[in-house]
């Protein structure tokens, strides 16, 4: 079994990068992101899961889910396709809660995949941090740790 190494996330004063190795097609990536399949990998029982994902997956279709806390909080996040093309997804995101760090500031979320040949490699590119330099943190090591949940599943 090929060994995939962690992900990796960093931050400056606008944007978040992340990327990780998947050990699956970049179709099967795709999938996991952006259908009710991430209910199924995106959280842990002592963190959150999503909840109640539904999208219309085309250019200026709404995405919703409820982000079910640890604790029994519902908080919801929603936001709309940009632009949808074979190897790259681009999407608006914003909390529908007042989020501590950033509020319910509109942020855009970028996926990218190159085929490999162990995979797939995604790299992440969440901007519109510009004056949330917490929040960009934040983010940060959160991709790192929803593209860990990512990696797992898939090489499940």
């Amino acid at each position: 079994m090929l060994q995939l190494s962690l992900p990796q996330a960093m931050a400056n004063a606008d944007t978040v990068m992340a990327s990780a190795d998947l050990s699956a097609s970049p179709e099967k990536v795709i999938a996991a992101l952006v259908s009710k399949e991430v209910e199924r990998w995106w959280g842990s029982a002592d963190t959150y899961r999503m909840t109640g994902w539904t999208a219309e997956l085309r250019v200026g279709g709404h995405w919703n889910v409820t982000v079910l806390t640890a604790d029994g909080r519902r908080l919801p996040a929603s936001g709309r396709f940009l632009e949808i093309e074979e190897r790259r997804i681009v999407l608006t995101r914003r909390y529908d809660w007042d989020h501590p760090t950033l509020g319910r500031r509109e942020t855009t979320v970028a996926y990218l995949l190159e085929p490999t040949a162990g995979g797939t490699r995604l790299t992440v590119c969440h901007g519109g941090f510009a004056g949330f330099a917490d929040a960009a943190a934040e983010h940060a090591e959160g991709w790192a740790r929803v593209l860990g949940w990512l990696q797992g599943y898939l090489s499940a």
